[in-house]
């Protein structure tokens, strides 16, 4: 079997900002300020840390080798790459058994997560010329009232639907003339605003209390409350690295089957990595709670998933300039959206394009539609009844189950089938076209050992937790029907899966037998 080829990058720097995208998104302006103030500050960098070098920075390679493997025989999908990799040491039909599974999970993870992430886009939008016209200054309504209403108002679906129109618009272009263009426009951008945002934050003074300044509000960050430091943070700064990486999704590994073959994989995934990190610790870390803190003290910073929506517009109101630095806060929320959205709006092109034959200007339409009915019950949700805020069981349900499981067993199955099936030849992989070399210990240490232990121990801790706190019970309608979905879409996934690997892969699972790739 030769192999195939497929569109590359147009440029290293189109590269590394469409990877940087992909990892940016709201998890690092919006999820992670509220988990660190909620989980101990200074405290909550500790297990963060942690997990970022144990299963972080390991998985991140791991991925980016899966796809420069399977780029190379024309996948761009997690399926027929676990496949190929496993069947080093595992039979055919055990690899394609290993490849539905992990194909289940990442085509559940992509329709999923993004059934309700481009609706949060649309509200950034939304919200964005909200600021800029003024829609939510008035001070005799509440911001929690106006975005229950905000919700509760199917006219502002959409900012949703132009949200999903707009994805399909630059997945069309395709990698070079979509992806890329988009990347090279919105990232520098995220940073830009960051930064003019943390300068204003900077320079807010002490407008309420003495003892309430951006700078307190960064000492809150950073010093450790040793008292708020237990098995639950612990817990959710392993998940927050999972999120804000997007590891275990199977979009990573997708960016990276459109590399050459002597790209390099080493110095790019680090790379990635450190440009995500400093947009979510100096940026993400630096802008909403010192401001939350300057203006409402430390009762700001429990509003937890409220922070952007609610008590960032209340600050918005009363801040000089605050239609327009909140314009720039929700425009930035919304290009970090978009631009993980539009990894996994291409994980599915690629899928309907490379497994089935859909030619991407039909299939990033197809996908478009299929975003919109899979979008549907959160929306419907939302806006029956008027429920708003308080009609969101659905969401939460698909979002517990995806966002901290599905993506945790995905990550182990990739660390695993990469570390012990394909063993010292992933390395050899990974190394290929590399500046810098991984070293034998590491891989060894992390990837084969350190890294599946402390994903495991993660996934296993979580659940206990989880399940024991009544976390996971079915609350309505609602919430039974998310957990049905989800478990549903993961089995659609893994047939779809199955069936592609036995269509480029029949002979090699009727012989049980692998043949040798030339």
């Amino acid at each position: 079997m030769s192999e195939v080829k497929r569109e590359n990058w147009g440029s290293k720097l189109g590269l590394i900002l469409a990877m940087a995208g992909n990892a940016i998104g709201l998890g690092n302006f919006w999820r992670y300020p509220y988990q660190a103030a909620s989980n101990g500050g200074g405290a909550f960098m500790i297990p963060y840390f942690f997990a970022l070098v144990f299963m972080g920075i390991p998985l991140m390679f791991v991925e980016w080798n899966l796809g420069k493997t399977g780029g190379k025989y024309g996948h761009g999908t997690l399926g027929p790459m676990v496949y190929l990799q496993a069947r080093e040491k595992a039979k055919p039909r055990n690899a394609a058994v290993l490849g539905a599974i992990a194909g289940g999970f990442a085509f559940a993870v992509t329709v999923l997560v993004n059934s309700y992430y481009n609706h949060i886009i649309g509200w950034t939008l939304g919200y964005s010329v909200m600021s800029f016209t003024g829609g939510y200054m008035d001070p005799a309504v509440k911001t929690v009232d106006i975005l229950s209403k905000y919700l509760a108002n199917p006219a502002n679906l959409g900012f949703w639907v132009v949200t999903l129109a707009l994805l399909a618009l630059a997945v069309n272009g395709g990698i070079k003339k979509g992806i890329e263009v988009v990347a090279k426009i919105m990232m520098p951008l995220i940073y830009v605003f960051g930064i003019v945002l943390i300068v204003k934050t900077l320079t807010l003074g002490s407008p309420v209390k003495p003892d309430w300044s951006p700078l307190a509000g960064l000492d809150f960050i950073w010093s450790p409350r040793w008292q708020d430091l237990n098995f639950k943070s612990a817990m959710a700064a392993a998940g927050q690295i999972f999120f804000t990486l997007s590891l275990g999704m199977g979009i990573i590994a997708n960016y990276a089957s459109y590399l050459k073959a002597d790209d390099d994989i080493v110095l790019s995934g680090f790379t990635t990595v450190a440009l995500n990190e400093f947009a979510e610790v100096i940026l993400g870390g630096t802008i909403a709670i010192p401001i939350a803190f300057t203006f409402l003290g430390t009762e700001g910073l429990g509003a937890g998933v409220g922070l952007s929506f609610i008590s960032l517009p209340n600050i918005f109101r009363i801040m000089g300039g605050g239609g327009l630095f909140g314009g720039l806060w929700f425009l930035l929320l919304f290009f970090a959206g978009f631009t993980s959205a539009i990894a996994m709006f291409n994980y599915l092109t690629a899928l309907l394009e490379e497994e089935m034959g859909i030619q991407r200007k039909f299939g990033t339409w197809a996908i478009f539609g299929l975003y919109v009915l899979v979008g549907l019950p959160i929306a419907l949700e939302a806006t029956i009844g008027g429920k708003g805020l308080g009609g969101l069981n659905y969401f939460s349900a698909v979002d517990n189950w995806v966002g901290n499981v599905f993506l945790i067993v995905l990550g182990l199955i990739e660390v695993v089938v990469t570390g012990w099936l394909m063993g010292r030849k992933g390395l050899d992989e990974i190394n290929h076209g590399s500046y810098w070399k991984l070293p034998k210990w590491f891989y060894v240490a992390f990837i084969q050992i350190l890294t599946p232990v402390s994903i495991l121990a993660f996934l296993v801790g979580f659940l206990w937790t989880t399940f024991t706190s009544g976390t996971y019970k079915v609350v309505d309608t609602w919430s039974l029907a998310g957990t049905i979905v989800s478990f549903a879409v993961v089995v659609i996934g893994a047939v779809q899966a199955y069936v592609n690997i036995k269509r480029k892969y029949g002979e090699e699972l009727s012989s049980n037998t692998v043949k040798i790739l030339k």
